[in-house]
């Protein structure tokens, strides 16, 4: 499907990308703990409502 060098190409790109994602992350840590520091909650009404979506489709099938 695919040839060795976009394979290749592929995982250099990917490794590249995590790195640069990592190192940005770090640079802006401080400033995420400040600005979005009630975030998770968010997030967790987020995976809440899609597991009551979930388990309405599996009760009521």
């Amino acid at each position: 499907m695919f040839s060795n060098g976009q394979m290749i190409f592929g995982v250099i790109f990917f490794i590249v990308f995590a790195i640069i994602i990592g190192f940005t992350y770090q640079k802006d840590f401080k400033l995420h703990k400040r600005f979005y520091s009630g975030s998770i909650w968010v997030l967790v009404g987020f995976i809440g409502f899609i597991l009551s979506i979930v388990a309405i489709k599996f009760f009521f099938k």
